[in-house]
């Protein structure tokens, strides 16, 4: 079961990404891009050459192999559908935050390889704000921990998994919550940032990107809709409940994926993006939030 559900995020991860841009037009008045328009940019940037900079090193190619590389990874130690991950052990919530913390750092360094100012502006604001995002994911996965009683995301799953909002009370409602901010700190969306902005001032994750092409922009697109699948699937292993069959648990997944990326496209087109001198207070305020988690879910 795990694996069937590991290649499910292989094949549908695109497929969010297709979601959220069909719901940004609906609310926008426009037909939108096709549902699947993401597979085919990744198969056209994949069957392209690509071009690198004689002030480039093996780092910069490295940046987009290691960042696919490390949320392919953390699928491994994630559960899906109720089902436990293929590799599960006691502590492998820090694991999953190293894995995501390598990723970015791949990119970030990357894009400090291209000797670019204009990439360092980016890749500064993107380590400014995991110094606040990573702390705010942990807290909240150390909040459901102590919620269930097991240190490993699998046994936090099965755990939670006959658990409503209500009956996990406030300290679940609140790292819901924390975990919430983070998928859209992570995935740079709204409000957070703009994965389709072209301003130059305001530009965090396209920025660090601009001199990838080819194969490498093929990989980080790819790699993208995995770490949206990879953050969005521990929201919805959260929220939604199972019923002990396997079929009709990955059927609920599903569609919670689904309801998610739709409410990642409305959060997009009925929100703005915050001015870069907020992000910092909007993403300590999902450190406060998930630290109260930790502290209700320790005292009740």
């Amino acid at each position: 079961m795990a694996v069937v559900s590991i290649l499910l995020a292989l094949s549908l991860g695109p497929l969010l990404f297709g979601i959220v841009n069909r719901t940004k037009a609906v609310f926008a008045g426009r037909t939108g891009q096709p549902l699947l328009q993401t597979y085919y940019d990744v198969v056209k940037c994949l069957s392209k050459g690509a071009v690198y900079s004689r002030t480039t090193t093996w780092v910069f190619r490295a940046g987009p192999v290691i960042g696919l590389a490390a949320p392919l990874t953390a699928l491994l130690i994630v559960p899906f559908a109720g089902a436990p991950a293929l590799v599960a052990f006691e502590g492998d919530l820090i694991l999953l935050g190293g894995l995501l913390a390598l990723g970015r750092f791949a990119t970030i360094v990357a894009a400090l390889d291209t000797g670019s100012a204009f990439e360092g502006m980016g890749a500064s604001r993107e380590a400014q704000w995991a110094v606040l995002t990573e702390p705010a994911l942990l807290l909240a996965l150390a909040a459901l921990a102590r919620l269930s009683g097991s240190l490993s995301l699998s046994g936090m799953a099965a755990t939670l998994s006959a658990r409503t909002i209500t009956q996990g009370g406030l300290g679940l409602l609140l790292a819901v919550g924390a975990m919430a901010l983070v998928f859209l700190a992570e995935n740079a969306r709204v409000p957070f940032d703009d994965p389709n902005t072209h301003l130059e001032l305001t530009m965090i994750h396209e920025v660090m990107v601009l001199d990838h092409g080819g194969p490498d922009l093929g990989l980080i697109v790819y790699g993208g809709t995995v770490k949206l699948w990879l953050i969005g699937s521990l929201l919805v292993g959260v929220l939604v409940p199972r019923t002990a069959v396997w079929p009709v648990d990955l059927a609920l997944w599903l569609a919670g994926m689904v309801v998610l990326a739709v409410a990642t496209g409305v959060v997009e087109s009925v929100g703005t993006r915050v001015r870069l001198t907020r992000i910092p207070q909007l993403l300590l305020a999902a450190c406060i939030i998930a630290a109260l988690a930790l502290i209700l879910v320790v005292v009740r």
